[in-house]
């Protein structure tokens, strides 16, 4: 018995190569089948720029914070 997830992935695959496959080929393809593959939009940029941005801070404050604990003395035990 096999997973229904793998069987439905299979059968997908199976269907999608299938009408992949009757498209017509590259050069007498029709322009509006094509995917849009455009210009990025400032809003993209902008998005991206401030994910980055965002990442870069919490590197650093955890960073930071490592290197403050990091420079900590360490108390070594002391016998009774």
């Amino acid at each position: 018995m096999t997973d229904p997830t793998l069987t439905f992935v299979a059968i997908w695959h199976a269907v999608y190569g299938t009408m992949r496959a009757a498209l017509p080929t590259s050069g007498g393809r029709d322009p509006s089948l094509t995917p849009d593959r455009g210009a990025v939009s400032i809003e993209h940029v902008l998005w991206y720029a401030a994910a980055a941005i965002s990442v870069a801070v919490v590197a650093a404050i955890i960073w930071s914070q490592v290197r403050t604990t990091a420079s900590t003395p360490v108390q070594s035990p002391s016998a009774p």
